[in-house]
């Protein structure tokens, strides 16, 4: 299957999610930003963790991925990652990050997809989704996206631009201070991240 064709299951998809009279105005399949990402949704029954190893912890963590330290794990996410997102528990990055980490973890191979519309940006998720599509069921699934969350359009601003080794990032603010970013693969093109920050940013 071509990226146009891709491209075009996944605007039916978006589509399905829209209220009467909205009209697509971009579509794009990306990656959730690694690194540091915003703090999660508050969760009163979770215990709170207030301190972390230190440099010891920091350098077991490189040492063996397997051992988690808490603030190592963000000291080494930093180093490698760099920052994907910020905001406050409760903001909505912190929010919409969550949903997609959610998303992500449910059975299956999902695809995130950003869609614009004259009024929203909306967040979604695809159906599980073969690791080479192609198939008649992928091409259902990525048409089958289940909505994770939205925002109005005129609340956020976004551009895409580098970030360390990633040529082809895209960050979105939200009025509330807190953001999140995405990108694509490298030897993808940045062309529909860009479009994505243009139609949000058109009048």
């Amino acid at each position: 299957m071509t990226a146009d064709e891709s491209r075009a299951r996944y605007v039916e998809g978006i589509t399905r999610l829209l209220a009467a009279g909205e009209q697509v105005r971009a579509v794009a399949q990306v990656r959730a930003g690694g690194g540091l990402t915003p703090a999660p949704p508050p969760q009163p029954s979770v215990p709170q963790v207030t301190a972390g190893p230190g440099f010891l912890g920091v350098l077991l963590n490189v040492l063996s991925p397997n051992i988690t330290f808490g603030r190592a794990d963000n000291a080494v996410d930093w180093l490698v990652f760099g920052v994907g997102g910020r905001g406050e528990p409760g903001s909505s990055a912190s929010v919409l990050h969550h949903a997609l980490i959610v998303a992500a973890k449910g059975p299956g191979l999902r695809n995130l997809v950003l869609g614009v519309t004259d009024q929203r940006l909306l967040f979604g998720a695809t159906a599980p989704v073969g690791l080479l599509s192609g198939s008649t069921a992928d091409e259902r699934a990525q048409a089958d996206i289940e909505l994770l969350g939205s925002v109005p359009r005129t609340t956020v601003a976004a551009w895409v631009g580098r970030y360390r080794l990633n040529w082809k990032r895209l960050r979105i603010d939200f009025a509330d201070g807190s953001w999140l970013s995405f990108h694509v693969p490298l030897a993808d093109s940045s062309r529909p991240l860009r479009e994505v920050a243009a139609a949000l940013s058109a009048g």
